[in-house]
């Protein structure tokens, strides 16, 4: 598996997402600098210059059509796809987290920081997709602050008017989004703070990443475990791989404590789970520091992560990925 290496950031990488087709790949850094690929060569298609701040989160709609970002400078900003133009700006008084559309791209959810007297609040807006798409409310349509431990991820489940959270204090929790009531949790999911949170294709179970060293699968409706990969690194990202029985994580010791270890001992490898087996499959090298982001493609035929180290390398799977028997002899039929 040759990686394409992506070069196109000067400092950490802190989100990679693949659009629906996944011919393109997004990523953004702390350069403040979001830069969009095409997936099956690496070259670099544009970037969405705006941000004055780490950008610390995107997320792409089904068509491809609007780009939302969340930003240390306290805004969140829509970007036509195509153009790289910024259509609309949203402030507010802390740093954005995580953004996120819902499966119909109606909505936009984000996670304000919390820092200076301000709660963290879970926002979500309406998008309005007439015309060029630069008329959008500036008001959000929901808006509610989870009591007690800060939100750090989110997402849309396949339940209508829920929002899922994932905290600091390693909690999952499902909120109404009318009332912003948190109508059911997990106090236990983890140990420690949740870094990452990616849903199954369909939502109806998910994948956490925790500093508590383990990734966990979810199932959405109930919140239960029904998996642990446990390693002996603090995880910073998971993703679930379509079409095959795996799943990835990556992450590696904070950045401030590598310079001391050897680059076997830093762990900064992508690792291959097996999804139902709860084994270690493999191992791929490759990043000079923590793998802070991980996405697979839609189709699962390639996979890419970013680092601590500014790249992000893409990789395709060979035959021999396809060929593996993960399940023994016995085929899965689709």
């Amino acid at each position: 598996m040759r990686p394409i290496l992506l070069q196109g950031h000067e400092r950490s990488l802190t989100q990679i997402k693949y659009n629906k087709e996944g011919d393109l790949l997004f990523s953004c850094s702390k350069d403040h600098v979001i830069n969009v690929w095409f997936t099956h060569n690496g070259e670099r298609l544009g970037t969405y210059d705006g941000h004055n701040g780490t950008v610390w989160t995107i997320d792409v709609d089904a068509e491809s059509r609007f780009l939302v970002s969340g930003s240390a400078d306290n805004c969140m900003k829509l970007w036509n796809v195509a153009t790289g133009k910024c259509l609309y700006t949203w402030e507010f008084p802390t740093a954005i987290k995580r953004v996120a559309f819902s499966q119909d791209d109606d909505q936009i959810v984000c996670i304000t920081e919390q820092r200076m007297g301000y709660q963290s609040t879970v926002r979500v807006f309406d998008i309005n997709k007439e015309g060029d798409g630069t008329a959008q409310s500036k008001e959000p349509t929901y808006m509610f602050s989870p009591i007690g431990s800060k939100a750090t991820v989110c997402a849309f489940p396949y339940m209508n008017d829920l929002i899922l959270t994932g905290h600091e204090s390693g909690k999952l929790a499902l909120f109404d989004v009318k009332t912003g009531d948190e109508v059911l949790n997990n106090e236990r999911a983890h140990m420690d703070t949740i870094t990452d949170l990616q849903m199954s294709p369909d939502r109806t179970y998910f994948i956490t990443s925790s500093k508590d060293k383990t990734a966990r699968l979810h199932d959405t409706k109930t919140l239960m475990v029904l998996k642990t990969y446990p390693t002996e690194t603090p995880l910073n990202s998971a993703a679930i791989a379509p079409k095959r029985p795996y799943v990835l994580l990556g992450g590696g010791q904070e950045a401030m404590s590598v310079t001391t270890t050897s680059l076997r001992q830093g762990k900064f490898e992508t690792r291959f789970w097996h999804k139902l087996f709860e084994e270690e499959v493999g191992r791929v090298k490759g990043h000079f520091g923590p793998i802070n982001t991980i996405a697979v493609h839609p189709a699962g035929s390639s996979y890419s992560s970013g680092g601590e180290d500014g790249f992000v390398r893409v990789h395709h799977f060979d035959e021999s990925y396809w060929k593996a028997k993960p399940y023994g002899d016995m085929d899965i039929e689709d």
